[in-house]
């Protein structure tokens, strides 16, 4: 049985050992906010990856509710289309 980090010199794709997709998935557990305040407790890639996915859900949820909210408070604002154009552009920086 060959060694798992040869494997990837062996798919022709070199430069991604499994150390590194270990590293890169401690790095992507490290950035979700659940995880970085409990223990150190080392998820399998499989718990890391879905979490990450409902992470970004959730971020997706949270813009969607302030472009919402956003946009009530410039119809309210009494702004004219070019000022509300500006807002837009700074807050797409």
């Amino acid at each position: 049985m060959p060694n798992r980090r040869s494997r990837s010199t062996q798919s022709g794709s070199p430069g991604i050992t499994d150390d590194h997709i270990m590293e890169l998935m401690s790095k992507l557990q490290a950035l979700l906010p659940d995880h970085r305040t409990r223990s150190s407790k080392r998820l399998s890639a499989d718990e890391v990856l879905q979490d990450s996915c409902s992470y970004i859900r959730r971020l997706h949820q949270q813009v969607d509710g302030l472009s919402e909210r956003l946009a009530r408070l410039l119809a309210m604002s009494g702004m004219n289309d070019a000022e509300v154009a500006v807002v837009r552009r700074l807050l797409h920086m």
